[in-house]
């Protein structure tokens, strides 16, 4: 076989495996998040919101979609800037754990009125309150009337011990995605760092995050040391099984080692697609993707999610400093860029995002880190 043939083949077959790969992870995927429904959106629209800070905390309002530069699993993309997002009505979700640690804290949440309606802006709205424990409930479906959902979220009671986040995240997303395309979605998340007795596994939380354009805005408050040291552990991991970032063995990733790709669960289509992953950078990236936003659910959840959609993160601890820092994310809000790009064709599964200023190191940035495209989806479809 001479070389120009022996050239073909192999792209043939690199060619084939990933395909063949593909389809059985989406499968594994669609097995696996089978409490996670599909994206059905109307459009292959992605938003990307970033806010830009000077080092002293000063919000920059000058900037064009010239000065940002967006890749897409490390493709770059053409962006947009969306004009007049602050006139958006918005579904806002405020979800609180009552349950573990949440209730030392549910006094903090008894005068939220004023600081609720700032947060909102004056835009048509809907707002729901969730409450978790060791499960999540409906306690206020949407309604315009903020002082109602003030009034709910300060007469919650207290739950049992669970801390059950990426449940009650889950449950909250879900009702998010039964308001009007219109609206823009976003979740206020007042909950402890570590999840405890959640069912929706990091798999399942990542997919649940980053498949829709929500922002997350995370008020945390410390969980215990027990709570750090064991819990995380206890959260439910697909095919039960890790997935891991340590490098494949001697016999190479496609070796028939059970040990050799623990992600695979033994099906050698996503064996094969995990080998692709190794061999094709856009693949590598959105794995990276995928291990650290598992990691960052590990270690304090309502931080990572905020990462992931590009809201922001607080710690709190009583209701005096739970005020100032919603004052400061009303402040925010409505001085975010939002930036937009259609992909061309995505593949189903996680894309990585980076979003960089152009030329700026003086100045601070926060952005959407991640998106998610279902196995459904096409170029039509997000």
């Amino acid at each position: 076989m001479n070389r120009s043939r022996f050239a073909f083949v192999v792209a043939s077959f690199l060619w084939f495996s990933f395909a063949t790969a593909a389809n059985a992870q989406t499968s594994e995927q669609s097995s696996a998040s089978s409490q996670i429904p599909s994206i059905k959106a109307r459009s292959n629209l992605v938003v990307v919101p970033a806010l830009v800070k000077t080092k002293t905390g000063e919000v920059v309002f000058s900037l064009t979609a010239d000065d940002f530069i967006l890749t897409d699993n490390g493709a770059p993309q053409s962006l947009r800037l969306e004009p007049d997002t602050d006139s958006q009505p918005l579904a806002l979700a405020v979800i609180v754990q009552t349950g573990g640690q949440g209730a030392e804290h549910l006094r903090d949440y008894r005068d939220l009125e004023a600081v609720l309606d700032a947060v909102i802006g004056n835009v048509p709205h809907r707002v729901a309150v969730v409450s978790f424990d060791s499960s999540s409930r409906l306690e206020h479906d949407f309604t315009t009337n903020t002082d109602a959902a003030a009034k709910t979220i300060a007469t919650l009671q207290e739950g049992d011990s669970g801390a059950a986040i990426l449940d009650a995240l889950n449950f909250g997303i879900n009702l998010l995605r039964e308001q009007p395309p219109a609206y823009r979605r976003a979740v206020l998340l007042f909950s402890e760092t570590i999840d405890g007795g959640s069912q929706t596994s990091f798999e399942d939380a990542v997919r649940a995050v980053d498949d829709t354009n929500t922002a997350i805005y995370s008020f945390g408050f410390s969980s215990t040391r027990a709570a750090v040291k064991h819990e995380a552990s206890k959260v439910p991991l697909p095919g039960g099984t890790p997935y891991g970032n340590e490098p494949y063995p001697a016999g190479g990733c496609m070796s028939r080692d059970p040990a050799a790709d623990p992600d695979a669960h033994g099906k050698r289509g996503v064996q094969a697609l995990d080998c692709a992953s190794d061999l094709f950078p856009p693949l590598r990236l959105a794995r990276m993707a995928f291990l650290t936003a598992k990691d960052g659910l590990k270690r304090n959840v309502p931080e990572s999610v905020a990462q992931l959609t590009g809201g922001e993160y607080f710690v709190f601890k009583d209701a005096t400093t739970l005020s100032r820092h919603l004052i400061t994310i009303s402040n925010d809000v409505p001085n975010y860029y939002v930036l937009s790009f259609r992909p061309q064709s995505p593949y189903p599964g996680l894309h990585a995002l980076e979003l960089r200023l152009k030329d700026k190191p003086e100045l601070q940035l926060r952005a959407r880190k991640a998106y998610w495209v279902d196995a459904g989806a096409s170029a039509n479809d997000n």
